[in-house]
């Protein structure tokens, strides 16, 4: 059964590009072509194609929105961003939406077919310049994710109460703890967290949260 292909690309010369290759594979077919992000949004879950090939910046919304607002209703379908956008937060956003994998545009077309293959059979196809910078990024987090780790569970308690405003002596009152004791989990957390202030801290356990 041939792999059934939407493609959303603004630039009509790449999408047609893009689907004359495809639809010239023996195990693939491009059932949509969208030139812009509301008519995909409109279409596309009814469709229910196996892969979409999506633009990230696209002339009436972004690629990434239209992942997160069809995605839970588009279960069995995988997203492939295909974009000249390689910034870490774009990266992120569509990884965080639901996106399988990343390309960037100026991939050579076996690349492109290779991917499509790729995430249909549970891969996650990435250019490699994109994975250099994904592993980078939890090359970065590590640490922190590390110091989060080693809190106590009375530490995490204790910076939960923090980031909920409490006072030193609110959170010793509400744990039956002294105000010292309270001091001496706030330097330990500090210590471990790599920061310098409560600020600082209750910033890194708001991210972990998230």
């Amino acid at each position: 059964m041939k792999i059934r292909i939407a493609i959303v690309e603004d630039e009509k010369n790449y999408n047609n590009a893009l689907m004359k290759v495809i639809d010239y594979q023996d195990d693939m077919k491009v059932v949509a072509q969208f030139f812009d992000g509301r008519e995909a949004l409109q279409q596309l879950s009814d469709l229910s194609p196996d892969v979409v090939m999506m633009d990230i910046q696209l002339q009436d919304m972004l690629g990434i929105e239209i992942i997160e607002k069809l995605k839970w209703q588009m279960q069995s379908t995988q997203f492939i961003m295909c974009t000249s956008f390689e910034d870490d937060d774009k990266i992120f956003n569509s990884l965080k939406a639901g996106a399988m994998g990343y390309l960037v545009k100026g991939e050579n077309m076996d690349k492109i077919l290779a991917s499509i293959r790729d995430v249909c059979n549970g891969g996650a196809p990435m250019s490699f310049s994109i994975a250099r910078k994904v592993l980078s990024y939890f090359e970065r987090k590590l640490p922190e994710i590390r110091g989060f780790n080693e809190l106590t569970d009375r530490e995490k308690e204790v910076l939960e109460l923090l980031s909920q405003g409490l006072l030193y002596k609110e959170i010793a009152d509400r744990k039956f703890i002294s105000i010292d004791t309270v001091k001496k989990h706030v330097g330990n957390i500090y210590r471990k967290l790599h920061v310098n202030n409560k600020v600082e801290a209750i910033n890194k356990f708001n991210h972990f949260k998230n």
